[in-house]
C-alpha cells in the first residue's frame, strides 16, 4: 500500500487528528464542565477553565484529567 499524497500526515510524520464539530459541540471538561476549544495544531482539545489539554490519539479525545496536559507547563493534572 503506498501513501496518498493528499493524505492527512504532515512532514514531520505524525497523523493529523481531526474532531467532528459535532462532538465538540458536545464534549465538555470533565473537571470543569466548561466548553473546550480544538487546537488542530497539537491535537488536543483545550480547557482554559482548567488550564488543561486533553490529547486527542487516532481521532479520540481522551477526555481524562490524568491524560491531560497542564497549561502551565507543569507536569500533570491540577
Amino acid at each position: 500500500m503506498s501513501a496518498h499524497p493528499n493524505d492527512d500526515t504532515p512532514a514531520d510524520g505524525k497523523t493529523q487528528a481531526r474532531v467532528d464539530p459535532k462532538l465538540l459541540e458536545i464534549l465538555v471538561c470533565p473537571l470543569t464542565k466548561g466548553p473546550l476549544r480544538y487546537d488542530a495544531e497539537r491535537a488536543e482539545l483545550i480547557s482554559d477553565r482548567a488550564g488543561l489539554a486533553y490529547p486527542i490519539r487516532d481521532g479520540i479525545p481522551i477526555m481524562l484529567i490524568d491524560e491531560a496536559r497542564s497549561l502551565d507547563g507543569k507536569s500533570g493534572a491540577a
